[in-house]
């Protein structure tokens, strides 16, 4: 389950850069977001009213601020920043700063300790994702896209935190559902507001639609919220840094873009700095583990001693129940 929650954040999240670039060619960011939300809200209600979840108040608030976070601002920073002009390889390099933002604020918010080799793995990360985009960097959007995106790197860092704070206990499919619904209200506004709702009447905004649906939002903040639960905040984050040159690989296969050394270069980093992360958390979870079970085994026998001082006669064996 880990293996295919790390995979799939990596394979599905990227496709969101390869669907925003395919759905602002043919509409404003947020038509295309109203739409996509729209889809998706439509399969999960029909999916809620057969399974007829129950979700507490409490917990319906907090997710309904992680869905706003995670998918709404974030989205419409990312989104509306290729539309406006930024390079998908330049907006996937300022998204993937995520991590540093999840590991600087880990201790104080969530009380986790953030070891000196998952620094090391998240500033390689860093260093390797601008060797991915270095071709990209030369050509410069507006200075908006690139707050835009930038402001919603920081709402999905804000997200993420506040999911492992609250660990909430609302099944994978009922946040997804409560996240979407969020959104598809949120964007549907904006997009009424500025009069900019009306689809366009091409196939390829409803294949684009299709694209961002299926891949980005039921395979993306799906694997998305599993990783959260199987490698923790900062492990989960650190995954995203593979996402620029995995997009890169999105491009070559639909927009023939070729990958030069630095784009190679960058990918064998960007693996090298998601092996020290988690392998630095792995490592502290077994030594943990086998501290216990180690202190567990030499406190077993002290038990009946102290109960008992007399010793067991060799030949009447103590029976273990």
């Amino acid at each position: 389950m880990k293996v295919l929650a790390a995979v799939g954040l990596v394979v599905m999240w990227s496709s969101g850069f390869v669907g925003a670039r395919l759905g602002t060619a043919e509409a404003p960011a947020d038509t295309l977001l109203a739409w996509r939300y729209v889809a998706a809200g439509a399969v999960l209600v029909l999916l809620a009213a057969a399974r007829r979840p129950r979700v507490r108040r409490g917990e319906l608030g907090r997710q309904a601020l992680i869905g706003f976070l995670c998918q709404s601002l974030y989205l419409a920073g990312v989104v509306t920043g290729v539309g406006l002009g930024v390079p998908a390889g330049v907006a996937a390099l300022i998204a993937v700063l995520q991590p540093l933002v999840v590991g600087a604020l880990a201790g104080p918010v969530l009380g986790q300790r953030v070891r000196p080799r998952q620094w090391l793995g998240l500033a390689t990360g860093v260093g390797a994702v601008g060797l991915v985009v270095a071709g990209d960097a030369s050509a410069g959007g507006p200075v908006l896209g690139y707050l835009l995106v930038a402001g919603g790197m920081l709402a999905l860092s804000s997200g993420t935190l506040l999911e492992r704070r609250w660990r909430l206990d609302t099944p994978l499919l009922d946040s997804l559902t409560i996240h979407c619904l969020v959104s598809t209200a949120a964007f549907v506004t904006s997009a009424a507001v500025a009069g900019r709702l009306d689809p366009p009447a091409t196939a390829g905004f409803w294949w684009a639609v299709a694209w961002v649906v299926a891949l980005s939002t039921f395979g993306g903040y799906g694997c998305y919220l599993l990783a959260l639960r199987a490698f923790g905040a900062t492990g989960a984050s650190t995954l995203l840094f593979l996402t620029p040159p995995t997009t890169m690989l999105w491009a070559l296969l639909m927009f023939d873009e070729r990958v030069g050394w630095l784009g190679v270069l960058g990918m064998l980093g960007c693996a090298g700095s998601v092996w020290l992360v988690l392998s630095a958390n792995g490592r502290g979870t077994w030594i943990r583990r086998r501290r216990r079970s180690s202190s567990t085994r030499h406190a077993a026998p002290a038990s009946p001693s102290r109960r008992s001082p007399t010793p067991t006669p060799r030949s009447a064996p103590t029976r273990v129940t």
